[in-house]
């Protein structure tokens, strides 16, 4: 399906910022993202604008022709660039921390703008691990079993919380950072030893960490797309060439493979299908997401792991290559979530009032 088949005169054209770089330790992987995008945005349709942050947090006019992009130039004035066109959608390719978890989208809120992908409450909840466990957990939602422990009280109680991880979670288990995305912080602990080490490590990213239960099961992938009457893709598979597909295979090695479609049984597919639409919903999740689930055959069944609302689109990402499995192009999705943009806004601004007297 095409949604901008003609050409625009300049004059027509919607300015499109893509913005990327960071202060998160996924400052590498936002700007692989956004190259990709780059690439395949239609010029003849949008009038394209790079602006990247640095990890010094300055925003600067990156050069074009530089591939992969970097987060290097020229200092701007960020706010000025987002007021030149009432029409301005910006394209937050932001992963992780300070752009993934609603902070960016706030700003971006502040100044009135439309945005792609989901608004502050929503990437918040789906980026801080715990409160998105709360969530499935009041709902009802099957996950792994799972802890977290604030930095403060493991330096105080490391040997008590390191019991308790043992004896509920049980070895081999997963400890991970609370807000942190592409696998970052991210160890499966196969000893007491293994397990003190994989706190530390996650405690250097965040001061919140997250203990799961080891699921031997499968990696099921799907790809949600829209507002308030999202569509889900066709499930996928992710067959991880190490203990667990890490940020090295996500991004750099390509080691693991996709199945898409993954074979499953029809009422597998169905359950999550159902169950990604129903709890995109409930989190007000808008734009896109990619939702992560493990599937225990002859077992629990189906575990919703996580909500990824700025999932990669590099060439070897799932999402893309979920929707291309459907019928819609890269180019095609990008000019979707840039349509999905413009609707939210138009939705919302009538919502907007400035003085109830």
């Amino acid at each position: 399906m095409t949604y901008h088949g003609a050409m625009a005169s300049d004059s027509q054209k919607t300015k499109l910022i893509l913005l990327f770089g960071g202060k998160s330790a996924e400052h590498t992987i936002s700007c692989i993202t956004a190259t990709h995008i780059f690439a395949n945005t239609n010029k003849d349709v949008y009038d394209i604008e790079l602006i990247a942050i640095t990890k010094d947090n300055a925003f600067v006019r990156p050069d074009p022709s530089q591939s992969p992009l970097a987060a290097e130039g020229e200092p701007i004035d960020f706010v000025a660039s987002l007021n030149v066109n009432p029409d301005t959608v910006v394209f937050p390719i932001l992963h992780g921390p300070l752009g993934e978890d609603g902070t960016m989208q706030g700003l971006l809120e502040i100044f009135d703008v439309a945005y792609t992908g989901p608004g502050v409450l929503a990437s918040a909840l789906a980026m801080d691990k715990a409160m998105f466990k709360t969530f499935l957990d009041h709902h009802g939602i099957q996950q792994a079993k799972w802890k977290s422990f604030s930095e403060s009280d493991y330096v105080s109680s490391s040997d008590e919380i390191i019991a308790s991880c043992i004896t509920d979670l049980k070895l081999p288990c997963f400890v991970k950072p609370a807000n942190m995305g592409s696998s970052i912080g991210v160890s499966k602990a196969k000893s007491e030893e293994e397990l003190r080490k994989a706190f530390e490590a996650a405690f250097v990213y965040d001061e919140v960490v997250i203990v799961e239960e080891t699921i031997v099961g499968r990696e099921i992938e799907l790809a949600v797309l829209g507002n308030q009457e999202p569509e889900v893709s066709t499930p996928g598979e992710i067959l991880a060439a190490a203990d667990f597909y890490d940020y090295k295979d996500k991004y750099f090695d390509g080691k693991s493979q996709s199945v898409i479609p993954a074979t499953l049984p029809s009422e597998a597919v169905k359950e999550m299908q159902t169950i990604a639409i129903d709890a995109y919903k409930k989190l007000g999740l808008e734009g896109l997401s990619r939702a992560d689930f493990l599937y225990e055959e002859n077992g629990r069944g189906i575990f919703l792991n996580e909500f990824n609302t700025m999932p990669g689109f590099t060439p070897i990402s799932m999402y893309p290559k979920l929707w291309e499995n459907d019928g819609l192009s890269y180019s095609d999705l990008i000019d979707k979530l840039i349509e999905l943009a413009q609707e939210r806004y138009s939705r919302r601004s009538v919502k907007r009032v400035t003085d109830v007297l």
